[in-house]
């Protein structure tokens, strides 16, 4: 990270759901609205055919990446950062969505994600990678201008990132 603390970014792997659902119990509901655009219930977003669905991502259809963190006094690996990049129908195409732990955003694990994922996007072929996102959600559009992605203003209420490989 930007203070130069560790973190570890893997493929998520069928051990991680009940990582995820500490996960899940440390997002804001601010966090949460401008990732999913909605609220979500904390029993939504950790239900366990969704996270069975994510910790064991058909390879062919989507790529799962986790930032994890070493508790300094336990070893135990702690999930402080999801990116995940699905195939669309359209060929070649596919949407990319990252999300932080509130207290580690802005520390450049969000960054190091997306980072990953283009470079899986391109060892995929794939030619075209979207974002969509939130109007208000300033800091996102930000971080993937840095990567390139033009920016959309789909409806009133938000805005479609992307980025031609």
């Amino acid at each position: 990270m930007k203070d130069g603390a560790q973190v570890e970014i893997r493929p998520i792997c069928a051990d991680d759901e009940q990582r995820m659902i500490k996960f899940h119990q440390g997002l804001s509901e601010r966090t949460v609205y401008m990732r999913y655009f909605e609220s979500m219930s904390l029993s939504a977003r950790t239900a366990h055919p969704r996270l069975a669905r994510i910790c064991f991502a058909d390879p062919e259809r989507e790529t799962v990446l986790v930032a994890v963190v070493a508790d300094p006094e336990s070893g135990e690996q702690r999930i402080v950062g999801v990116g995940r990049l699905s195939k669309l129908t359209a060929p070649n195409t596919a949407e990319v969505a990252p999300l932080v732990l509130d207290e580690f955003q802005g520390h450049g694990i969000g960054t190091e994600l997306l980072r990953q994922l283009i470079q899986l996007a391109l060892d995929q072929r794939i030619t075209q990678i979207r974002a969509e996102m939130l109007r208000d959600n300033i800091f996102m559009q930000r971080v993937l201008k840095k990567f390139g992605f033009r920016l959309h203003l789909l409806d009133p209420r938000s805005v479609r990132a992307v980025l031609n490989l």
